[in-house]
């Protein structure tokens, strides 16, 4: 089925009586973009991110507008036809449902990450070659491959992920990480993330690639404010992950060496240009030694050895 897509650019302080009037007229349910509300949730999230895309800054800057679909039918003409009389402003196009529903998936594709790993969404056939696949279904949780942190993280994974290595993995997201370590060969992992919703998207990736709980578990929680959260991971790992932002790995970092092994190998990424100092500071402080420094477009990578 086509629908009308609506938008109507409404100053911020008249949207709540826009969308009543809207609704007097047929209109059943709208979608608001505010720039308030978005530069408000920005404020309100930083510990998940340094960056945020210019073009979606651009997107929302100076704009408030009430945006709504109506039916490309007689109904949906009907009403479309009096909110044109209200508002002649109306600004109007049409879309598929499939433009909801499925369009986005077009843009994920098998990505080849280091030497050893092929990042394959869970509807797309696996490539041919010797590449070792990780299957994903990417969603809302940050994880999906194609970002540079993630990317790095993974590459430097194969230089350490060896037959009976324990992972922990912190910041978790997608399990994108933790499922490439037990790809690359390591014998377990445990994933810990802040949001609520992780555990359960990256348990669903692990069962794409055939790892259960026996292997690979995930759990939710503040690491930095729970200290009984941090006691019950318990320690003698492998490696240490952390693809997070630097807000977090520079006051996470003094609690890592007690999760590992004396020389253990903790890799962090999520790093911003301008802000590498002074998670190497950080780490280094913490009994580290920084192995490596990996670049990639405005982001750092450290791998670094528990002394």
């Amino acid at each position: 089925m086509r629908y009308y897509e609506c938008i109507l650019n409404t100053p911020a302080d008249e949207i709540d009586s826009r969308c009543d009037e809207l609704t007097a007229l047929g209109v059943g349910g709208f979608v608001i973009e505010n720039e308030e509300d978005f530069q408000s949730f920005l404020e309100n999230n930083h510990q998940y991110w340094d960056y945020v895309d210019s073009d979606l800054e651009a997107r929302f800057a100076g704009i408030s507008r009430v945006k709504f679909y109506l039916t490309e039918d007689e109904d949906g003409a009907s009403v479309l036809a009096a909110v044109r009389a209200r508002y002649p402003e109306l600004a109007v196009g049409t879309v598929e449902d499939s433009d909801w529903e499925n369009n986005w998936r077009e843009y994920y594709k098998p990505i080849e990450t280091g030497k050893r790993l092929v990042i394959v969404p869970e509807w797309e056939e696996i490539p041919a070659g010797e590449r070792l696949p990780l299957r994903l279904d990417p969603g809302l949780i940050f994880g999906t491959g194609s970002h540079a942190t993630t990317r790095m993280c993974l590459e430097a994974l194969e230089d350490y992920a060896l037959a009976g290595k324990k992972v922990l993995d912190l910041g978790c997201g997608s399990g994108i990480l933790g499922i490439g370590a037990l790809v690359l060969g390591c014998e377990s992992c445990l994933g810990v993330d802040v949001d609520p919703k992780a555990p359960d998207v990256a348990a669903e990736n692990a069962g794409l690639n055939s790892f259960g709980p026996d292997r690979i578990r995930f759990l939710a929680g503040d690491l930095i404010a729970d200290a009984s959260l941090r006691a019950s991971l318990g320690n003698g790992y492998d490696i240490v992950l952390a693809n997070i932002v630097a807000d977090v790995i520079v006051p996470l970092s003094p609690h890592v060496p007690g999760f590992l092994k004396p020389g253990g190998i903790y890799i962090s990424s999520g790093i911003i240009e301008g802000r590498q100092d002074e998670v190497r500071h950080a780490i280094e402080g913490s009994g580290f030694t920084v192995l490596a420094e990996r670049v990639e477009e405005e982001w750092h990578c450290f791998v670094a050895r528990l002394n």
